[in-house]
């Protein structure tokens, strides 16, 4: 597991898609750029947020991050990331 950044008391009534969420958030404002990504590349990210990535940095961006890609997949077909959406 990444560097965690959150107090237990915090963590404690967190989902545990929320908890990596903010573990991320967390990271990022303390300048640790590659927990926060290996926090956020734990998360389920939301189709619609992975397709606006996907359309702002390219297909190669999200594979390089390891984010999930489970929820687009399901919305938008498994070689979503190979064609237009």
């Amino acid at each position: 597991m990444p560097k965690s950044y959150l107090s237990e008391e915090r963590k404690r009534n967190l989902s545990q898609n929320a908890l990596y969420a903010a573990e991320s958030a967390a990271a990022d404002d303390a300048g640790d750029e590659q927990a926060a990504w290996e926090w956020l590349a734990l998360a389920e990210v939301p189709a619609p947020a992975l397709l606006a990535a996907k359309r702002m940095n390219g297909a190669d961006w999200i594979r390089a991050k390891g984010l999930r890609t489970e929820t687009a997949e399901k919305a938008y077909g498994k070689d979503w990331l190979d064609r237009e959406v």
